[in-house]
C-alpha cells in the first residue's frame, strides 16, 4: 500500500476543525479559544521545522551533525523535567540530574537497540535514531519528572520522620529508603499503564504511524513492541538514576538533610 501525500488543502480542512473548536469555546464562554489557537499554530510551525531539520539529517547521514541534534534533543528534555517539579533543586543540579539521568538511560538503550536489535549500518543512521530516541526521550523525560517530584517533594513533607529517623543513627540510605521507593514507583506507572492499555485500549503512535505508511499490521505490531520494551527499560534505569543522585543531593557528607538545597514550594 502507497503512502497517501496529504495536500495543503487536506490540512486546511484538518485546521478547519481547530477554527470550529475556538469557535465553540467562544460561544459557551470557554474562554480557552485563544490558547487553542495559538496552541495549534505553535505546533503547526514545530512540526514544520522539525520536518525542514529531518529532511536535511537523514539526507546527511552524519555522526556530528545527528550527535548536535540529538544533544539539543536531551538539553530541551532536560529543562522540561526541572519545570515539572514543584521543589527544584537549585543551581546547575536541578537542570543536571534529570539530563544526566535521561543521558544514562536514553543514550544507552537506544545504542544498545540500534546496534544489536535492529542492527541498523551505521548505527547513528538518522532515519532510525532520531525517532526511536525521540520516542524513549519524550517518555523517559515523563517518568524522571514524576520520580524527582516525588522525591523532593515527599522529602519536604516528611523532613521530621527523615530527621528522626537520622537521630536514631540510621544512615542517610536508610532514612529516605521508603521514599526512594515510592518515586521510582511512581515513575513507572505511566509506561506501566501504557502497556497494559497498548492494543486494547489505544493503538500506539508508533503502531498507528507505521500502519498508516504502508507497513503490515504484524510488523507494526512488532516494532510497537519493541519501542514499549525500551521505553519501560530506560524509564527504569533512568528514574532509579535520577532518585540515587537526587537522594544523595538532599544530604551532605556528614549525612545531614539538606533541604535548603531545594527551592520552596512557592516558587
Amino acid at each position: 500500500m502507497e503512502l497517501i501525500v496529504l495536500s495543503p488543502f487536506d490540512l486546511g480542512l484538518a485546521a478547519s476543525l481547530v477554527l470550529l473548536l475556538a469557535l465553540l469555546s467562544w460561544r459557551l464562554h470557554l474562554g480557552v479559544e485563544k490558547r487553542v489557537l495559538v496552541a495549534a499554530l505553535r505546533s503547526a510551525i514545530q512540526l514544520s521545522l522539525i520536518g525542514l531539520v529531518l529532511n536535511f539529517l537523514f539526507a546527511q547521514t552524519s555522526f556530528v551533525l545527528t550527535g548536535l541534534w540529538t544533544l539539543v534533543m536531551l538539553g530541551v528534555a532536560g529543562w522540561e523535567v526541572v519545570a515539572r517539579q514543584k521543589h527544584r533543586y537549585r543551581g546547575a543540579w536541578g537542570f543536571g540530574i534529570g539530563t544526566l539521568s535521561m543521558f544514562i538511560s536514553s543514550f544507552s538503550v537506544i545504542i544498545l537497540a540500534l546496534i544489536l536489535i535492529i542492527g541498523v549500518e551505521p548505527w547513528y543512521q538518522p532515519q532510525y535514531l532520531i525517532p526511536l530516541l525521540g520516542m524513549l526521550l519524550g517518555n523517559t523525560m515523563s517518568g524522571i519528572a514524576i520520580t524527582l517530584d516525588n522525591l523532593s517533594r515527599q522529602a519536604w513533607e516528611g523532613r521530621g520522620g527523615i530527621e528522626a529517623r537520622l537521630l536514631l543513627g540510621q544512615s542517610w540510605e536508610c532514612a529516605i529508603r521508603d521514599i526512594r521507593r515510592d518515586s521510582i514507583r511512581a515513575g513507572l506507572i505511566p509506561i506501566i499503564n501504557s502497556m497494559a492499555a497498548a492494543g486494547l485500549v489505544s493503538l500506539p503512535g508508533m503502531m498507528t504511524g507505521q500502519i498508516l505508511a504502508g507497513s503490515p499490521p504484524m510488523e507494526a505490531a512488532k516494532y510497537q513492541m519493541m519501542i514499549l520494551f525500551l521505553i519501560s527499560a530506560g524509564t527504569g534505569l533512568g528514574s532509579a538514576a535520577a532518585v540515587w543522585v537526587g537522594s544523595r543531593r538532599l544530604f551532605d557528607q556528614r549525612q545531614r538533610l539538606r533541604l535548603d538545597r531545594l527551592t520552596g514550594p512557592e516558587r
